[in-house]
């Protein structure tokens, strides 16, 4: 089933490009940055951003994430 219509796997998949568009920008900063007022390189710039400043709340949902893959 695609990850499109089965809410958990959407969820998946929105945290895992939450966590790798900050990772990118925490590594290459300029990346992400020079296209950030472009349509969908954008929206990577913005995912970054909420990555960034809700990380907190992010790694519990990764944590949370990954026991509930452990118990499926």
């Amino acid at each position: 089933m695609s990850a499109l219509f089965n809410f958990k796997s959407l969820l998946q998949v929105i945290l895992l490009l939450l966590c790798s568009c900050t990772y990118v920008h925490a590594q290459w900063p300029s990346l992400l940055d020079r296209y950030k007022d472009h349509g969908v390189f954008g929206a990577f710039w913005k995912m970054a951003r909420v990555g960034e400043r809700a990380s907190p709340y992010v790694s519990v949902a990764c944590i949370l994430m990954a026991i509930n893959q452990f118990n499926s």
